[in-house]
């Protein structure tokens, strides 16, 4: 049974998309229900995204990272960093404002789905596959999938 998760980017870009409507093989990730939450406008938002996640782990369908997939992330994200110093001459420079943060929770998510073999599907197709590199996590070009 092949799963598939979708990217924050995914639901930002694509405002259509209807979470509430459980695609066969679809499954949540609780790093994505996180950045919608915090970026919520209204407590209605927050709410309807508490309620999204329960009503996804009642189902089981709700992808929580576990410890391994965390420390997969920190791996990821340290290797990501020492192929920069690299490429840049060892110097490091400072990231974009958010960018680590962001890097961070792409990480996290891309580990925690590899462990459920799901899929993700990203509009982030660049910072993904630089992760991929470390991690055998199955992507999809949203623009391939929602053709």
């Amino acid at each position: 049974m092949a799963y598939f998760t979708y990217d924050t980017s995914v639901l930002i870009a694509r405002r259509s998309v209807d979470l509430r409507a459980k695609p066969s093989q679809f499954l949540l990730s609780s790093v994505v229900l996180m950045e919608l939450t915090f970026s919520s406008k209204e407590n209605s938002q927050r709410k309807y995204y508490e309620y999204l996640f329960q009503d996804y782990r009642h189902d089981n369908s709700l992808i929580v990272p576990n410890d391994a997939d965390w420390l997969l992330a920190g791996k990821i994200l340290f290797l990501l960093t020492q192929r920069r110093r690299k490429v840049e001459g060892g110097r490091l420079h400072r990231l974009a404002p958010g960018m680590a943060q962001r890097m961070a929770l792409d990480a996290l998510l891309a580990a925690s789905a590899r462990r459920w073999k799901a899929a993700v599907v990203t509009e982030n197709w660049r910072d993904f596959k630089a992760i991929q590199r470390f991690c055998s996590v199955q992507l999809i070009k949203a623009s391939d999938f929602f053709r």
